[in-house]
């Protein structure tokens, strides 16, 4: 929790891990290259792989998983008069996110290894990209939050305006539109709470929780960024960009937005939501989970119906990202700590299904199922990968996805400041996801590998099995998946505390709202209140 002890760093891990590869994509344009990107990529593969074993020292040298409170802290005063400092730290909720950050990003660069059109311009945005999601995770402050927050706008904005699909300037627009439209959101809030008490802004994520802000000033900064990052989660209906992106990006900014955009909405409202402004969380986290729910069976039966390959992945992330919902309404260590665990989880087996369509379509040039069938034969070692991934993403057991939604479930259920008709219902219906899901994705590997055979396809198309650069990037995120889903606490040991001082803080404020009986839930006039009150016991 943001007011237990605060341990200094010894030495700037995490402002290092940020500025590193922001500092070595400067330098991209000056490395000579004949225009084919082979000596770059080579460049930017090292500044990425750095910046992880940055990431992992900072972990093992000053990280300690056991305590609650902010560590690896560094503070320097930036423009005091505008309470605006450069102030960055770690705990439970954000180190195991900015590991997954820079892994992620180093298979990325690796995936990326075909890029030849541009190759400058990628490989300088994939590593800008890097420090500013690193940023995003380990800033400890709300302004400095927004700038970083706003920096991974442009690069993705880039990647598909000029190396996406068909329909490329339409997904970039409406990326912009949506994501930069509701950042907006954040910008006010941060204001808002930074000037709360008049005088210098304090921005700070330590100060802002140890603020009594108003129950119905709570409720409003809530509800913005609810939406801020419930775009970026994304939430239905403030999904619709995803798709989209997704039907457009390459293999490597697929992996980035599965394996870490996404990833940033929910963070975000674990740091801001759930911790900073608990006694509107306490109001709020039905509708979450109620939303959670909607996430789940939309996404899955719209993934069900869809017949291009790239968005109906794109749909089933919708969907795993419920579940993620569900977790953080919930009021217990073991459904938080499901979310949390969902998250990491479905950052590698996004990744790794995304890039194993990006491999699947530079063979067959096609992404619609009805033009493949019977390709197994020719490539058995691809078919062993996407099957071994699809089995990750429906929740095989032994594998990440299943633990993960297992916590957020039994968390849920056993979660007693709900009603038990409720957690009934809401069990029930988020199961019907997890029946379609292996349903789509079985069925989806029939008609890709199996099947009546598309000669035309295969007679053009050069089926060539996987290569050694691809089985070697879905072995490094089958080993985490696989290791996660036999043995948890591996994971959920680097963030339990973290999780439990934040479940602590909601349940005190669910307290308050029974013992002291506010007008919010009382009166039948407010919206928010009429949906809270009934749900909790």
């Amino acid at each position: 929790m943001l007011t237990s002890e605060t341990v200094s760093a010894d030495f700037p891990w995490l402002s290092l891990s940020i500025l590193f590869p922001i500092v070595g994509s400067l330098i991209v344009p000056f490395i000579p290259d004949k225009g084919e990107g082979k000596e770059v990529r080579w460049y930017a593969l090292i500044i990425a792989l750095i910046t992880f074993l940055i990431t992992v020292l900072a972990y093992f040298k000053g990280f300690d998983p056991n305590k609650d409170g902010l560590q690896l802290y560094e503070k320097v005063t930036w423009l005091p008069d505008l309470g605006l400092t450069w102030s960055v730290g770690a705990d439970g909720l954000s180190m195991p996110l900015i590991l997954l950050t820079s892994f992620i990003t180093s298979l990325a660069v690796l995936a990326a290894w075909p890029v030849s059109y541009k190759p400058k311009l990628f490989f300088f945005l994939i590593l800008a990209m890097d420090g500013g999601q690193i940023a995003v995770f380990a800033v400890q402050d709300m302004m400095l939050f927004f700038l970083a927050w706003e920096l991974e706008l442009f690069p993705v904005y880039l990647f598909l305006a000029i190396w996406g699909g068909k329909k490329r300037q339409y997904a970039a627009t409406k990326f912009i539109i949506y994501t930069a439209g509701s950042s907006i959101f954040i910008l006010l809030v941060a204001l808002a709470m930074g000037f709360f008490q008049g005088g210098i802004p304090d921005f700070g994520y330590t100060h802002l929780a140890q603020q009594d802000f108003g129950r119905g000033f709570q409720l409003l900064c809530y509800s913005g960024l609810l939406i801020a990052f419930g775009v970026k989660l994304p939430i239905v209906p403030l999904h619709t960009w995803l798709p989209d992106a997704h039907g457009e990006a390459t293999a490597p900014v697929h992996m980035l937005l599965a394996g870490i955009l996404l990833k940033m909405g929910g963070y975000a409202l674990l740091r801001f939501n759930a911790q900073l402004l608990p006694d509107a969380h306490a109001q709020f986290a039905p509708l979450l989970i109620v939303l959670g729910v909607v996430n789940i069976i939309y996404a899955a039966l719209t993934s069900f119906a869809q017949r291009n390959l790239k968005r109906k992945i794109a749909y089933s992330s919708i969907s795993h990202m419920g579940f993620v919902l569900i977790g953080i309404g919930s009021f217990s260590s073991l459904g938080t700590s499901g979310a949390m665990l969902q998250m990491v989880s479905h950052g590698l087996i996004g990744a790794s299904l995304f890039f194993l369509v990006g491999a699947t379509y530079d063979r067959t040039h096609t992404l619609q199922l009805d033009e493949m069938g019977g390709i197994g034969q020719n490539m058995r070692i691809m078919f062993a990968l996407w099957t071994a991934c699809a089995f990750a993403s429906l929740a095989l057991p032994g594998m990440s996805g299943f633990i993960s939604e297992l916590m957020v479930f039994v968390g849920f259920v056993t979660d007693e400041v709900y009603t038990l008709p409720f957690r009934i219902v809401i069990a029930s219906l988020a199961a019907i996801g997890v029946i379609l899901t292996p349903i789509y994705l079985l069925s989806m590997l029939r008609e890709i590998f199996f099947g009546k055979e598309n000669a035309k396809l295969i007679s053009k198309a050069k089926l060539v099995d996987a290569e050694p650069r691809e089985i070697y990037i879905i072995a490094c995120l089958l080993v985490p998946i696989i290791g996660i889903g036999l043995y948890p606490k591996i994971m959920t040991d680097t963030y339990i505390s973290s999780i439990d001082g934040l479940v602590k803080r909601d349940l005190l404020a669910v307290e308050r709202i029974r013992n002291d009986q506010p007008t919010i839930i009382s009166n039948p006039h407010l919206s928010i209140g009429t949906i809270a009150s009934p749900y909790l016991d």
